[in-house]
């Protein structure tokens, strides 16, 4: 057997058995190769059959460090025993209010007549009908937006219409501004577009405007992509200076922008959206996945005059119409009131999950807001957020890396997002207790 391999299995061998604990850091290849007497290219490919292996992970600029091991692999050890049960997801994030099927039900049955429902049951065009133009333009209304019902163009779902959107704005090789933590999804899509994403620097307010005017200066954006209501993952929501002084900067560079309003709809501030501020140049995506329900929705974009055919073109490229169906459902729930019905019920069961949170989780580094379904924790030092999350999936809870939202690979946050709305509240809780005990033990023995 190679030398590098033989070596490899005795590292291995120390962390099975426990003597090199999750989250320990190795020492750099140089100072393991003159440990070992050992070439520092030998000691290279020792580490990465160790990574191979999901053993260790490197992160660049810090090192590499023993990942949690798999449950069986250390019997009894408290920070990877498999908890009994279903796990717990706190990865997904689909809110469900009390009563819900009851309130969604009435809207459904006219449907369910075979002479409707031969029609209804067609793919829609990327258009819609009148009538979902109209409902949606209603239900979009918010802090002096005032949507063109024209300019009303649906999907399957609101990340279809991300896509489509970004598919009209980017070619390949283009630049798309976001911030540094940014939906997962989106870099699946600039990825497809053979597309650069440019984390902008931000602050607590959000994207700084000098750092979008710099990044254009450094080369032309094709299009900038914020959620600047709710952000996910941090709760975020910029204020209304700062999203005026970011609109005065894409006016003058003339950069239309992709704003996410996905999860606003939770929230109740008074600021205005973006395509407020810059109406020429914002393209508006939400849906009713989050509103309403994740097995029957509809995606829509709101976009400004001129550009309604070149997104139906990336529509209709992409598969991405929505179902005629759902878009019948959708204009009923709007037009009977049920979609204001079950804001307000989730506005209060995200309030009462947020309490959880800071109940279980006080004295952490926990950033939400309380009308959010979600909440960025700064794990406590030496915790990192590979080493984290497989503790806490040996517990039975899934929760998602801060890895999965960065931007810059060079720049990972020791942070994990907590996914509040899809678990019942009595395990919610249960979870959240669980994890800190986790975060405590790690921080104390000194392994995360």
């Amino acid at each position: 057997m190679d030398d590098y391999r033989r070596i490899a299995d005795r590292i291995a061998g120390d962390i099975r058995g426990g003597r090199l604990r999750p989250g320990q850091r190795l020492p750099p290849q140089r100072a393991f190769a003159r440990r070992h007497g050992i070439a520092p290219s030998t000691a290279g490919r020792v580490y990465t059959e160790l990574g191979r292996r999901g053993l260790v992970v490197g992160e660049v600029g810090r090192g590499t460090f023993v990942r949690a091991t798999e449950p069986d692999a250390q019997p009894g050890r408290a920070l990877t025993e498999a908890a009994g049960g279903a796990p717990v997801n706190l990865e997904l994030n689909y809110p469900s209010a009390p009563g819900q099927a009851e309130l969604l039900a009435p809207a459904l049955a006219p449907l369910l007549r075979p002479d409707v429902l031969s029609e209804a049951l067609r793919p829609a065009p990327a258009d819609g009908t009148a009538a979902a133009r109209e409902a949606v333009a209603g239900l979009l209304a918010a802090g002096g937006l005032r949507p063109d019902p024209e300019g009303i163009l649906f999907t399957g779902n609101a990340r279809q219409a991300i896509a489509a959107t970004l598919a009209s704005l980017v070619r390949p090789g283009g630049r798309v501004g976001v911030e540094p933590l940014t939906y997962p999804l989106v870099k699946e899509i600039a990825a497809r577009l053979g597309s650069t994403l440019v984390p902008l620097a931000a602050d607590a307010q959000g994207v700084l405007p000098e750092a979008l005017a710099a990044a254009h200066r450094t080369a032309p954006l094709s299009a900038l992509y914020l959620q600047p209501t709710l952000h996910n993952p941090t709760s975020l929501t910029m204020g209304t200076a700062r999203r005026a002084e970011l609109a005065e900067v894409v006016h003058r560079l003339g950069t239309p922008v992709v704003e996410d309003r996905i999860w606003s709809f939770l929230h109740e501030g008074g600021e205005p959206p973006l395509a407020a501020l810059a109406p020429g140049l914002v393209h508006v995506v939400d849906g009713l996945s989050k509103r309403v329900a994740p097995g029957l929705t509809v995606g829509f974009a709101a976009v400004p005059a001129g550009r309604a055919e070149a997104v139906a073109r990336a529509v209709r490229s992409g598969g991405w119409s929505a179902g005629s169906f759902a878009l019948e459902a959708a204009v009923r729930w709007i037009g009977d009131g049920t979609v204001a019905r079950l804001v307000e019920a989730k506005r209060r069961d995200a309030a009462r999950r947020q309490r959880l949170v800071a109940e279980e989780l006080g004295g952490f580094a926990v950033r939400s807001d309380p009308a959010a379904y979600f909440a960025w924790w700064q794990l406590p030092a030496p915790w990192r957020a590979d080493t984290f999350t497989a503790a806490a999936r040996a517990h039975g809870i899934a929760v998602t890396p801060g890895t999965a939202f960065c931007v810059d690979p060079s720049r990972t946050p020791d942070a994990v997002r907590l996914g509040l709305a899809s678990a019942p509240e009595p395990e919610l809780a249960r979870a959240l207790r669980t994890l800190a005990g986790v975060a405590r033990a790690g921080a104390a023995a000194g392994t995360g």
